[in-house]
């Protein structure tokens, strides 16, 4: 008399092996970690150029509408904001913020990521995101 043996075949084990591959194909598709993380990136750079504006701003407002900086008067041709181009730095830390926002992928205290311009025309503020990811503009003006 044959004893019946419990368990799976290989043929079961493989077919939900597959199924198991196949879903989790779908699901890391659906998900792509890339843009993911390329999204999580553009937010923190909206929230840094707001932030550098709203300091900006905070400045002139005490400064009776007039931005006060050791680094000399906003630039009126778009300056990427650093030790190499416009340094703010010192004029809106730790005043106004905390620390210098840099950009999350390629920001340096040299060169932050961010260009400020200053239009004396419409005395409109104008911060941008120079590694912006796909294909998002980051740019706020007030």
């Amino acid at each position: 008399m044959k004893q019946k043996v419990l368990g799976f075949t290989l043929i079961e084990l493989l077919v939900v092996i597959g199924i198991i591959a196949i879903l989790a194909g779908v699901v890391i598709v659906a998900l792509n970690p890339g843009r993911q993380f390329a999204q999580a990136r553009n937010t923190q750079r909206w929230s840094h150029v707001n932030t550098i504006l709203n300091a900006i701003g905070q400045n002139m407002a005490d400064n009776k509408g007039n931005f006060t900086c050791a680094a000399g008067s906003l630039p009126t041709s778009t300056t990427e904001m650093g030790t190499a181009g416009y340094d703010i730095e010192n004029c809106i830390v730790p005043t106004y913020v905390s620390i210098m926002p840099l950009d999350p992928t390629s920001g340096t205290s040299s060169a932050s990521g961010y260009t400020v311009l200053y239009d004396g025309t419409t005395r409109r503020v104008t911060i941008n995101s120079m590694y912006d990811e796909l294909s998002e503009v980051i740019v706020v003006v007030r």
